[in-house]
């Protein structure tokens, strides 16, 4: 019995033992399990760290090499740089926010000649010292404090301007400062030594320009007094002689030397006139002046040259258009006699015909246009893109027969350019050439009119200078120094009732004025002694102070350059003569002046 239940207890531990046992080995099972995919995670987890510790390794070689490249790379960049900024011929420098030096390249540093305080670290301000006290720079008219003083304030400002330095070599360096955004200031010093003597130079040469220019006016207009004064005597001699008792023949030669003489005188006036407007001293002068009447003188000066062709010369001026324009007269005097008298010269039969019009009637400044039209030689086709250039005539081998110097219508060309304006040709060898001048000029208005240069001057030339009756004799004082215009003078003026006397000089001038008390005084500007501009002077100052009536006086001048006008007339001088003197025009200047002597 004892033996069933300890077999059966036995059984009964057994199967509980082997019970437990498969737990524990179920339980085991189960560890194992799970350490077996811990082991498989944490060898996972192991890979995946070892794969990222190989890729930081491998990130961090490649960072270790690239940044050893990249410094390679630096090394190189500075090396180069400093090699560049010390190639170059300027200064280069950079200072920090407390003005001190960082870096300077061989230039900058070489200008302070190899000084031991001269390094990093220095201070802007114990450079500026060095500069002053060692020589290095001129200073001025400051001193050597006063320089550093203000230099030093200029580093301060807000606004580094450039500043030019000369140094003690005779260099000169332009310093342009440049404060960055840290407060760094980059500093260059351009050495412009060249450029400095480039403007030494050049404004040397334009003293020497300048003072060979004026040379080169100064003898023109004094060849131009020394040619005319001879040719005075010659041209107004066969215009006295002309009037004189001669033969057919001799007045055919006194005609001749006369339009010789004048010939002479229009190539030397072209010759003067080209050279001021080479010179750029060509200046307009504007007031009103009467068109119609302008062209009007001219055709009546071109007139016997054209009859003596049996050319029809005309003009057609609209009656609606109006006359009296703003601008320079003499100088569309010279271009329409120009172009008018060229149209003679080159039109052997047939006519010439001025022609005047206008385009923009409405406007405050129209255009006016006008046109020379010739049925003459013409021009060929291949000339007249050269029409205007200097010395040229249009087809020289037709030309040669005519006279001038090939300058008028360059001249032309100029003064017209000098106006705004434009001048034109078209032209059709052997039938004729048209010329077609366009200028705005703004029209005057009747209240103007009575402007004092729009000359209101008689249409017809009287020798009836004073009425007759009681009124007394017209006393006229002529200075004139040669003997040979004093009696071409004289002989323009027998036929008048007029006293003459004249004066050898200007000091003969003056004690005369004062004896002779004349009506008119005719003034050579040109005189020994004392000239005609310092003796009018005296005359006015004296009658200035002795309170007496102001008296006419007209200048005669051989020089015939175009500024001349304004400094003769600012002496005192009411108008003035060119030599070689015409009787008509002096006939005229005591017509208009005769009556007005002795006006207050």
């Amino acid at each position: 019995m004892s033996n069933k239940i300890n077999l059966a207890n036995e059984r009964r531990a057994r199967l509980a033992a082997e019970r437990i046992l498969q737990i524990k080995q179920a339980e085991l099972y189960s560890v194992n399990c799970n350490l077996s995919q811990r082991t498989k995670d944490l060898n996972q987890e192991i890979d995946q760290t070892g794969a990222k510790i190989n890729n930081v390794l491998d990130e961090n070689l490649r960072v270790k090499t690239d940044l050893s490249a990249a410094n390679q790379r630096i090394r190189i960049a500075e090396r180069r740089l400093h090699h560049s900024l010390n190639t170059i011929r300027d200064g280069f420098a950079v200072f920090d926010r407390d003005s001190k030096l960082v870096f300077a390249n061989a230039a900058y540093l070489s200008i302070f000649d190899n000084l031991e305080e001269v390094r990093e670290g220095v201070s802007y301000f114990q450079l500026l010292k060095l500069l002053a006290e060692e020589g290095i720079v001129d200073t001025g008219k400051l001193t050597r404090s006063e320089w550093c003083q203000k230099l030093w304030e200029r580093w301060k400002s807000g606004v580094l301007a450039p500043i030019v330095m000369r140094l003690w070599n005779d260099q000169y360096v332009k310093l342009i400062d440049r404060r960055g955004v840290g407060g760094d200031i980059t500093s260059l010093g351009l050495n412009i030594t060249e450029a400095i003597r480039q403007q030494i130079d050049l404004k040397n040469a334009r003293a020497n320009a300048e003072a060979a220019n004026r040379a080169k006016s100064a003898f023109l207009a004094n060849i131009s007094h020394e040619i005319r004064r001879p040719m005075n005597g010659i041209v107004s001699m066969a215009e006295l002689l002309m009037d004189t008792g001669l033969s057919k023949e001799q007045k055919l030669f006194a005609r001749t030397m006369k339009n010789s003489g004048e010939a002479l005188l229009v190539i030397i006036n072209d010759v003067l006139d080209y050279s001021k407007i080479e010179a750029n001293k060509i200046s307009l002068i504007e007031h009103p002046f009467d068109l119609k009447k302008c062209l009007n003188e001219i055709i009546l000066v071109l007139k016997s040259s054209a009859k003596s062709k049996n050319l029809t010369l005309t003009l057609n001026y609209p009656p609606d258009l109006p006359s009296h324009f703003l601008g320079d007269p003499g100088r569309i005097r010279q271009i329409m006699t120009n172009l008018i008298g060229n149209a003679v010269k080159f039109t052997p039969k047939g006519s010439v015909a001025i022609t005047v019009s206008q385009h923009g009637s409405d406007d405050e400044t129209p255009e006016l246009i006008l046109e020379v039209t010739d049925t003459g030689v013409g021009i060929a086709e291949e000339k007249l893109s050269h029409i205007f250039d200097e010395f040229n005539q249009g087809d020289n081998e037709k030309s040669r027969q005519f006279e001038g110097t090939g300058l008028g219508l360059s001249i032309c060309k100029r003064l017209v350019d000098l106006m705004g304006g434009e001048i034109t040709v078209c032209s059709t060898e052997g039938k004729g050439s048209s010329f077609t001048v366009n200028l705005k000029l703004p029209h005057v208005p009747q209240d103007r009119l009575k402007h004092p240069h729009v000359d209101p001057l008689p249409s017809k030339i009287t020798e009836d200078i004073l009425p007759s009756g009681d009124q007394k004799q017209l006393r006229i004082l002529a200075a004139e120094d040669n003997k040979t215009n004093q009696l071409i003078f004289k002989k323009m003026l027998k036929s008048l009732d007029v006293k003459l006397k004249f004066a050898a000089n200007g000091e003969e001038a003056i004690a005369l004025f004062e004896k002779f008390s004349p009506d008119l005084v005719f003034m050579d500007i040109s005189m020994p002694k004392m000239d005609g501009k310092e003796a009018t002077h005296q005359i006015r100052t004296f009658e200035k102070e002795g309170q007496r009536p102001r008296t006419p006086i007209i200048a005669l001048t051989a020089h015939a350059m175009p500024d001349d006008k304004a400094e003769i007339l600012g002496y005192g001088i009411d108008d003035y003569l060119t030599k070689p003197l015409k009787r008509t025009d002096l006939i005229k200047v005591i017509s208009e002046f005769g009556t007005k002597a002795k006006v207050t």
